[in-house]
């Protein structure tokens, strides 16, 4: 006899309840993907040093052209709030004080893994291409390199540039800011 396992999925607004009622803490390091509820691996120095980095880039570079988010939720759908490391958003007078930012509002997420780069590709990156996130970095810090992606589809992104070493990229939004690959990893 077989059995058939079956999951609760949940909304987002009912995260949110969960959080409200104190079944789930907001200091938790938890996402909702697709409707399940994932843990977040722990952040190490390298991790937390290579985020810091793109937080000051990007402010330094881009200035009040946009909000840059650490570590903060973007709602993707009814179902999917991840936190990606790094979020470059439309700027807003209320900072998303009413609402977490949403698809439309979003120029790039980055995403940095010391050891999730692959868990990164095959789960966020896909929710992050239907959602239609028009551009991506994956920042592998164990790899030394960081993946752009580009061109979302409902099956994923139909354009990914690796950069390494030596080299430089561009934030599609905003092409005239050049950024070198040593800046970003260190």
């Amino acid at each position: 006899m077989s059995t058939q396992i079956v999951r609760k999925l949940f909304n987002v607004a009912e995260y949110h309840k969960m959080i409200e009622a104190g079944v789930l803490h907001e200091d938790d390091r938890l996402e909702l993907l697709g409707g399940e509820i994932v843990a977040m691996s722990p952040i190490g120095s390298r991790h937390a040093a290579c985020v810091d980095r793109l937080n000051r880039l990007f402010t330094k570079r881009l200035g009040d052209s946009v909000i840059v988010r650490v570590q903060n939720p973007v709602e993707l759908s009814d179902e999917s709030e991840p936190q990606p490391d790094l979020s470059l958003l439309k700027p807003r007078t209320d900072f998303y004080s009413e609402a977490h930012p949403q698809s439309s509002d979003i120029y790039l997420l980055v995403e940095v893994a010391d050891t999730t780069a692959a868990y990164d590709r095959r789960v966020k990156l896909p929710f992050y291409a239907k959602a239609g996130i028009p551009e991506v970095w994956l920042i592998d810090l164990e790899a030394e390199k960081i993946e752009v992606y580009r061109e979302p589809s409902a099956q994923g992104y139909r354009q990914m540039q690796t950069v390494e070493r030596g080299q430089s990229l561009r934030i599609q939004a905003f092409p005239e800011i050049e950024l070198k690959a040593e800046e970003i990893l260190g």
